[in-house]
């Protein structure tokens, strides 16, 4: 078995003294993992850093064996590593695509979403809610998707304030009435009304549905803990 592609690596594992193994987000084979031997060398990490595209040779005995990578340098982002915040968003998106996504299944779009915003990060954009919007895009690609286009209540498409935590769908503020209380708020940045605290309550609404849709229905273990440093950081003060 033989592949070849470009992709960024998402995560790199000392193994044995010498090897590492590697994962890597590419756009038309998902994740994908291997053996890098030598990949422990000084040279050999640095070009071997999350965040930094490579351009890969995959080899294995059969499909479901792991597999050992040949690895070039196609890219790389320094900017990840000259800031605490974005490389707190490349550590929180690294490990939560390598909890939800299972090994070699392509999902094409959200692997351009994550390109995107690893750029923006390693450019020093102002990329918060761009992260937002990624973890919405992450929560469809694993068939979680909400649906924040119409009231569950009246279909109303316009005054949606609010997101019922059970289905996922928006609720208008005059259909929540007295059950306003008990459910998310809808975010500015989601179509929601204005806010002073916005990056908090669409943090609040994506990771509801993370926790309680995607790790608790179908991963079956607790999120990472690399997102919960992220929400301190990008809804502190």
């Amino acid at each position: 078995m033989e592949w070849r592609g470009e992709g960024t690596v998402i995560s790199r594992r000392p193994h044995g003294e010498h090897a590492v193994l590697l994962d890597i987000l590419t756009e038309d084979a998902g994740r994908v993992s291997g053996m890098v031997p030598g990949g422990a060398s000084r040279k050999r990490a640095a070009v071997l850093q999350p965040g930094n595209r490579v351009a890969v040779t995959w080899r294995a005995r059969n499909e479901d064996q792991l597999g050992t990578f040949s690895a070039e340098p196609a890219g790389a982002r320094p900017g990840l590593l000259q800031n605490a915040a974005a490389l707190d968003g490349m550590n929180a998106t690294a490990a939560l695509l390598r909890f939800a996504l299972p090994e070699r299944d392509p999902h094409p779009v959200l692997a351009r979403t994550s390109e995107a915003l690893w750029d923006a990060m390693d450019a020093g954009a102002d990329w918060a809610g761009d992260y937002v919007h990624w973890e919405m895009r992450l929560l469809e690609e694993m068939g979680f998707g909400l649906d924040l286009t119409q009231c569950a209540v009246t279909g109303a498409r316009q005054g949606l304030s609010y997101v019922s935590p059970n289905s996922g769908r928006a609720v208008t503020a005059e259909a929540a009435g007295e059950y306003a209380p008990r459910l998310l708020r809808l975010p500015q940045m989601l179509g929601g009304p204005p806010s002073n605290d916005d990056m908090s309550h669409a943090l609040r609404l994506t990771g509801h549905f993370l926790h309680g849709w995607l790790a608790g229905s179908h991963v079956g273990k607790p999120l990472p803990a690399a997102r919960d440093r992220l929400v301190a950081r990008l809804t502190r003060g």
